[in-house]
């Protein structure tokens, strides 16, 4: 009499662990590898210098309806609207730009490259947004283009 209660307790045990999960039953198989948790981004470690960064923004010389922007009204904006927001410095560049026009025309212009590096802060984004905005409207521009990156600058 015992052979047949211990028996029953031997198969239910082996039995154990053999059903399957409700919610196992709609899984994918083979199973999906699971997606890893995202991590933060490594903070850059400068081996020399501070971690800063630099933007270089894109001036058009040419205009739709006038003479190309002449070096001494392009000094005046540096002069009066760049310096003024960056006074610790800034580096001009000449440039040959293109860009696809909406009509489909590539439109190849000489243009200026401004390169400042600054601290990451929002009021330096804010004074690179007002001298994109003064170009585009006191030299009818459609755009000024602004590229950003991290730097390890050391003076």
């Amino acid at each position: 009499m015992k052979t047949p209660a211990l028996l029953a307790v031997l198969v239910a045990m082996t039995l154990t662990g053999c059903v399957t999960a409700p919610h196992a039953l709609n899984a994918p198989y083979p199973p999906k590898a699971e997606q890893p948790a995202a991590q933060p981004a490594p903070q850059q470690v400068c081996k020399i210098g501070s971690l800063m960064t630099q933007s270089v923004l894109y001036f058009g010389l040419s205009r739709h309806d006038a003479a190309p922007v002449s070096a001494a009204e392009w000094q005046a904006f540096v002069d009066k609207d760049v310096t003024p927001r960056f006074k610790d410095g800034l580096s001009v560049f000449d440039a040959k730009g293109q860009w696809l026009r909406s009509e489909g025309v590539v439109i190849k212009e000489n243009s200026k490259a401004l390169m400042l590096i600054h601290a990451d802060t929002q009021e330096a984004q804010k004074k690179l947004s007002e001298i994109r905005d003064i170009y585009k409207k006191r030299f009818k521009q459609d755009s000024v283009m602004q590229v950003d990156n991290p730097a390890c600058v050391d003076f």
